[in-house]
């Protein structure tokens, strides 16, 4: 098939990617120019495993093109994928523009039927709107689909190669047939492709990290009384996990979740329900829960070398908002460094893929360590945030030499708290300080 992807973010850009992969001829559109150029030069703008081999494969067998040309694209493609931004608003809600500007741009250019397919992240009634924003500029035939991506980043490739479902938003039996089609080698082990109306396709996504993000905060919650009562959450997440009715998912409590999805979505959501006159009282709470669990390593650092940090230096492993992945957007560890800058503490920091992006955040108020142990000399406390596989088994002894104090506040639970302890460590975790 012919296809154009609009939008060269993390959604667009792995879409066209894995689209392209499957024998399909697609062009990415970005107006970016930059960005275009670098894509064009071998340089690719996001960190995400497998990605990059991927887009040199498929660029060199011409399936995968980058360019700034809309129309060219809309001319050479019965399918049109919007895959830009939609970043929140000052009251919470999809900022529609970017979306709404590429649908215009579709019908300037169309030249027949066309399939439009919205791959953002979208409330309820976007597809209706893109349908009329593109019918009232032209008088071609247009179908919009309702398609939502279920990506994790860090895996992003493997979820679309493989996804546990597809989601069909359409009104019309031979748009889901055509969408079944170009799917059909994406789900040939049966996972199912669910179509339904468009309606229900946006709703599908919010409710799905709504409902992620809900386990979350409430097993940050059970964390957080288990310390109180000295129970272990360790052992509690395995008890409840093993009930096939809950399942062991997203039940590892920490230091608060972050990203581009989850914050963006529940507040998406709780404005698409203000403005339809329902109250989601439970993603408040969410959503409450985590930007204090967010703070809570600072609180343990300050219950253990008190309201002073000044004489205190901190190297905080991990600051992209969960692993694999350079994306620092609203990452808990941004949270924490400036908790403990704001303490008066001295910070060291290492990422393995975040640091560039760090920079443009931080600046020049923490020092950058060129490795783990680096940002570990001479300090009196480890802080990890984010649980990089490069984390979760380090030479402790090694690390008990360089630190001027054994200290370690672990936001991920992902070492060994009796193994630490023999070690000489004072060990805090999250609920597992029985």
């Amino acid at each position: 098939m012919h296809i154009a992807v609009v939008g060269s973010g993390y959604v667009g850009l792995v879409a066209a990617t894995c689209l392209s992969e499957m024998g399909n001829d697609v062009i990415c559109v970005d107006k970016d120019g930059k960005k275009i150029d670098d894509l064009n030069n071998g340089i690719v703008p996001i960190y995400e495993p497998g990605l990059r081999p991927m887009i040199e494969r498929n660029v060199m067998e011409k399936r995968l093109t980058f360019t700034t040309d809309i129309a060219l694209a809309v001319k050479n493609s019965s399918i049109i994928f919007i895959a830009v931004g939609t970043p929140p608003d000052e009251d919470g809600s999809a900022d529609l523009s970017h979306v709404l500007s590429v649908a215009s741009d579709i019908a300037r250019h169309m030249d027949g039927h066309r399939i439009v397919v919205n791959k953002s992240t979208v409330p309820v009634g976007t597809a209706d709107l893109v349908r009329q924003e593109i019918e009232k500029r032209t008088s071609h035939p247009v179908n919009v689909v309702s398609n939502p991506e279920f990506l994790k980043e860090g895996t992003a490739i493997d979820d679309f190669m493989k996804p546990d479902r597809v989601v069909i938003g359409t009104d019309s039996d031979e748009v889901a047939e055509v969408m079944a089609e170009l799917y059909s080698p994406f789900v040939r082990t049966n996972n199912p492709v669910l179509v339904m109306s468009n309606h229900s396709a946006e709703m599908t996504k919010y409710v799905a990290n709504s409902l992620l993000a809900t386990r979350i905060s409430f097993m940050n919650e059970i964390a957080n009384m288990c310390d109180a009562v000295g129970a272990d959450v360790h052992d509690v997440r395995i008890g409840i996990g093993s009930d096939r009715r809950i399942g062991p998912s997203f039940l590892f409590p920490g230091a608060g979740f972050g990203g581009s999805c989850f914050p963006k979505d529940i507040r998406a959501l709780q404005q698409t329900a203000l403005e339809n006159s329902v109250r989601l009282r439970v993603l408040k709470a969410v959503t409450d829960v985590n930007e204090d669990q967010k703070r809570l390593l600072v609180r343990k650092v300050h219950d253990h070398f008190g309201p002073n940090l000044e004489e205190v230096r901190i190297g905080v492993w991990g600051i992209s908002f969960k692993p694999n992945t350079d994306d620092i957007r609203e990452a808990p560890a941004l949270t924490v460094i400036d908790g403990l800058l704001d303490g008066g503490a001295g910070v060291s920091v290492y990422d393995p893929q975040a640091m560039d992006n760090a920079r443009g955040v931080l600046g020049e108020r923490v020092r950058y360590a060129g490795s783990a142990y680096d940002a570990l000399e001479g300090a009196d406390a480890l802080v990890l945030v984010t649980e990089w596989t490069e984390f979760r088994e380090p030479d402790f002894p090694r690390i008990a030499d360089i630190m001027r104090s054994k200290v370690v506040f672990d936001g991920r639970n992902v070492f060994n708290p009796v193994k630490l302890r023999k070690l000489g460590f004072t060990y805090y975790g999250i609920g597992r300080n029985a």
